[in-house]
């Protein structure tokens, strides 16, 4: 097997390239063509071109109100880990997740529910442009439509993005179902690295 050294500086565009020869004719929005090619460079799973689903103008919604410092909001330390925070706190943005906290452990204990559920409801105590990226959890955005329907939460958009198997085809259709924009990959796949690259897909293409 004749294997080529590739430079580091030149694998992504090697790979980003490959992946629009895959592609092939398909036609891609242009807003949302460079998150759905790095979903694909992430995993290498060609699905998630038809899996995504984007609701009409998120990617400009999501983007403006990262450049109003929005807080982003994880369900995963992976997922906020993954997150590039400097390209984010140069908008004034910061990435939050409540689900370390040893009080939102506790409190979930006590109630019986799971800590990404009350995480949900901390959350809704954030002041200014919030942004959920959801990419293990489907708790998470039970609690999210519940809230949404309470009136309780007014989330500027949602990634809606859990893998597995117990309801998270079921959470992700709820997302679907509401007013707010959205990122969802339908079907079971998904996880915390694609969350945190719809994120940095939308910091990448800002200027």
């Amino acid at each position: 097997m004749d294997i080529k050294f590739v430079a580091p500086g030149e694998i992504e565009a090697q790979s980003m390239a490959m992946i629009t020869k895959e592609l092939g004719d398909r036609e891609l929005d242009p807003k949302e063509a460079p998150i759905i090619k790095r979903v694909i460079h992430t995993t290498a799973d060609f699905d998630f071109a038809d899996n995504l689903v984007f609701s009409d103008g998120v990617v400009d919604i999501l983007q403006e109100a990262i450049r109003r410092g929005a807080t982003i909001v994880a369900d995963t330390e992976m997922a906020r880990a993954g997150m590039n925070k400097k390209k984010l706190a140069s908008f004034g943005g910061h990435v939050e997740c409540f689900m370390s906290h040893q009080d939102v452990a506790a409190e979930a204990k006590s109630r019986g529910i799971t800590r990404a559920a009350v995480s949900m409801e901390r959350a809704a105590e954030i002041p200014g442009p919030v942004i959920f990226a959801i990419g293990n959890a489907p708790t998470a955005l039970i609690k999210l439509y519940d809230l949404i329907g309470e009136g309780r939460i007014h989330p500027t958009g949602i990634i809606a993005v859990p893998v597995g198997f117990v309801n998270v085809v079921e959470a992700k259709e709820l997302i679907l179902r509401t007013n707010v924009p959205h990122i969802v990959a339908r079907g079971r796949k998904g996880g915390s690295p694609v969350a945190a690259t719809i994120i940095n897909a939308l910091l990448y293409s800002m200027p």
